[in-house]
């Protein structure tokens, strides 16, 4: 069982979160047209999966756009942001945002996906939820990045991923 931190106190995760290397695990989640999507409808293109509590909050909400700008312009990377929130809630956060590169998915139908994917939130406030996370797949469904971010409050590593979506390595700037 890994930990987060939600505002400096630990928060237990549920499952194993995925290795780079690993085959990733199938799905089915909901779409907004409540259709039932699995990873095997994205098969062939890259995927990125920007994990996220609910896109109900302004963190949440910016890594949605962000992802969305930046990576929803790169070609044969499909852009998915699953969180618990119903597909009605999704659905107007994209038309309201002008999300409209990526896909969102909602758990509403199967909370496995949090267990499967090692980023169910066990404990503490936001139980049930996912924490913040991003795993990249590529089109024969390998993992080839994974960033469980460890504090809840904060946002993911944008450039580390998106620079494995463009296959390059990735250097960070040391200040």
């Amino acid at each position: 069982m890994a930990t987060v931190t939600l505002k400096g106190e630990p928060v237990n995760i549920s499952g194993r979160f995925p290795n780079v290397g690993d085959l990733a695990a199938d799905f089915v989640l909901v779409d907004n047209s409540l259709n039932d999507v699995g990873l095997k409808q994205f098969r062939g293109k890259k995927k990125l999966l920007n994990i996220v509590p609910s896109l109900d909050t302004p963190l949440c909400a910016e890594s949605a756009r962000m992802f969305n700008y930046r990576a929803g312009l790169l070609e044969d990377v499909a852009v998915l942001v699953i969180s618990a929130d119903l597909p009605f809630a999704q659905q107007r956060f994209c038309t309201t945002e002008g999300v409209d590169q990526s896909s969102t998915l909602s758990m509403m139908r199967n909370s496995n996906f949090g267990r499967d994917y090692g980023v169910l939130i066990g404990d503490g406030p936001l139980a049930g939820l996912t924490t913040r996370a991003v795993v990249i797949v590529d089109e024969q469904d390998r993992v080839i990045y994974t960033q469980l971010v460890p504090e809840i409050t904060t946002e993911p590593d944008y450039d580390a991923a998106l620079a494995v979506l463009q296959g390059q390595t990735y250097q960070p700037v040391l200040s």
